[in-house]
């Protein structure tokens, strides 16, 4: 592929299935017309998205919250997920997990000019149709049926956990914290300085 570079890529239009009867329709059908629904791209700023759903998620019409993304995006969909829930307590959590089709068009880049070769040969294109995972977390204020899969009930304990630094954990062991001064000054040997009197 180092001859082609990539033209656009779309979602190609899903069947009547599991995955929904069209484009528009995602893993949680049956969700509140007040529902904000958070978009994950691979280039989206965590602080931006963030900042968007708390503020929305602190509104008291507002009572769930999906955020959904694919391919590289995943990781940052449970990055913001994560975080939201450290923020706001009692959230109740519901993760579906599924495959996206999406295809890639990809154009031939103009080879070298040769001897004897017409210079406006049209570029020859490659349509690829890629299965990427996709990942969609429904975030709640109100109770959902734990028994549906991939439910995780409220954290108990909301807020970041107070583990020991590893500083402390090491001055235990009898070394010294950072920043206390743990380099030794290097001083010549007393012979040392005898020799450089004496050359």
């Amino acid at each position: 592929m180092e001859n082609f570079r990539k033209v656009h890529s779309e979602e190609a239009p899903v069947g009547s299935g599991d995955e929904g009867g069209g484009p528009g329709s995602g893993p949680f059908a049956d969700l509140a017309p007040g529902a904000v629904h958070m978009r994950v791209k691979e280039g989206s700023k965590i602080r931006n998205l963030l900042a968007f759903a708390t503020a929305s998620m602190a509104q008291p019409a507002t009572r769930t919250i999906v955020f959904s993304g694919c391919g590289r995006a995943t990781t940052k969909t449970v990055t913001c997920a994560e975080i939201l829930k450290r923020r706001l307590a009692g959230l109740h959590q519901v993760t579906r997990l599924r495959y996206r089709s999406v295809r890639e068009v990809w154009q031939s880049l103009p080879p070298e000019p040769t001897a004897g070769q017409k210079p406006g040969e049209p570029a020859a294109s490659l349509s690829v149709l890629k299965n990427v995972p996709s990942l969609a977390i429904l975030l709640s204020k109100d109770s959902l049926d734990p028994r549906q899969p991939g439910y995780q009930p409220p954290n108990p304990h909301p807020g970041p956990s107070s583990q020991p630094a590893a500083s402390t954990s090491k001055r235990s062991l009898g070394e010294p914290a950072a920043g206390e001064g743990s380099a030794k000054r290097s001083q010549p040997e007393p012979g040392a300085a005898e020799e450089d009197q004496t050359a």
